[in-house]
């Protein structure tokens, strides 16, 4: 005992006798990570959120088992209570987005676009054309939406009551016979023609309304690129053909429409200009006088066609096809455009019975 006593007396006498021990950066005694007791109580954020995640049990139940309480992100949305997802972009990480503002301005120019005749979409097979259409325009309405079924059926009813000639179905069938008889006896009061007249029936009525020129008129349409519409400068509104920019709108839209108004030497210059401004707002148009040696017009239409040509990059050849009514001057208008005779020309309607493909330059053909 008394020799464990030394050795002990002599270990702490060679301790104090020489230099105190700097402390440790790492340990608890350096005053540096010495904290007063308000900081050492408190948790950052993602401290608190791990613990509150810690925290998170199942469904609590009741004796029977039943489920009193949901588990945290198990909970049934309450009948009226919007459930949202968070707005995180992580969630469309591999889709591309866009924000509410630049949708509606991606629409509104791409709609001014599409109304312009003098603009063109480029790449429009990438454009996506379901954003264009505006649902509210074409949209069914709902009939209770406009009229409630109380406004209409229940005791506090706003509808009037139609007014009727007839009561019954026998009135109603006295004043037909009445009126049929009156009708009946003026007609045997006119002068009567017993002879039958028949109209003259001449070609020139006929040209251009067979199936075969139907067919040949439709061949053209598919087969072009760009289709040019010929009119009659002396009657434009009666030598266009509603019913086929209806369909080239509607079920060709990528085809490019282009009046041509030929003939425009027939009439004053005024009513030229006048024309090409009406047209102009729906199809872009060009003012055209067919001649091999004093022509009007042939340079903007050439112009416009290597334009065309530049705009389908893509393709070797494109094919601009002519349509019209007869006589309105369509091979006339290629013959022009080729400076020779290419196509037989003749006063009277239907001289090109089949359609024909004629080389203008090496990326462009005319039908």
């Amino acid at each position: 005992d008394s020799a464990m006593s030394k050795k002990k007396g002599s270990k702490n006498g060679a301790g104090s006798a020489g230099t105190p021990k700097t402390p440790k950066l790492g340990s608890s005694s350096n005053l540096k990570n010495r904290m007063s007791k308000a900081e050492a109580g408190t948790r950052d954020k993602a401290t608190v959120k791990r613990l509150n995640m810690y925290k998170t049990t199942g469904p609590k139940r009741n004796r029977d088992g039943k489920i009193i309480a949901a588990a945290e992100f198990q909970k049934k949305a309450v009948s009226g209570e919007r459930a949202r997802i968070e707005p995180n972009r992580k969630w469309f990480g591999n889709t591309r987005t866009v924000t509410q503002q630049a949708l509606q301005r991606f629409q509104s120019e791409m709609v001014k676009v599409k109304k312009d005749p003098y603009q063109v979409i480029m790449k429009s097979s990438k454009v996506p054309t379901g954003l264009l259409k505006e649902s509210a325009k074409t949209a069914k309405v709902h009939i209770l939406q406009t009229e409630t079924f109380e406004s209409t059926f229940g005791p506090k009813k706003l509808r009037k009551r139609p007014k009727l000639s007839s009561s019954n179905i026998n009135e109603m069938v006295e004043k037909v016979y009445e009126t049929t008889t009156k009708h009946e006896e003026k007609v045997a009061q006119l002068p009567h023609d017993s002879e039958e007249r028949s109209a003259q029936n001449d070609y020139i009525f006929g040209a251009g309304q067979s199936r075969r020129i139907h067919a040949e008129l439709f061949k053209v349409i598919d087969s072009s690129d760009v289709v040019v519409q010929v009119l009659d400068a002396r009657d434009p509104m009666g030598t266009r053909s509603a019913y086929i920019e209806n369909y080239l709108r509607t079920e060709k839209s990528h085809k490019h429409l282009v009046f041509v108004l030929n003939k425009c030497d027939l009439i004053p210059t005024w009513v030229t200009k006048g024309w090409i401004i009406q047209l102009s707002s729906e199809y872009p148009t060009l003012a055209f006088h067919a001649s091999i040696n004093k022509s009007f017009g042939k340079g903007a239409l050439i112009n416009l066609l290597r334009q065309f040509a530049r705009l389908h990059a893509d393709k070797k050849q494109i094919s601009v096809g002519f349509i019209g009514y007869p006589n309105v001057g369509k091979s006339s208008i290629i013959n022009t455009l080729k400076h020779k005779k290419c196509c037989k020309v003749a006063p009277l309607a239907g001289e090109t019975k089949v359609w024909q493909y004629v080389a203008l330059f090496r990326r462009v053909n005319l039908i």
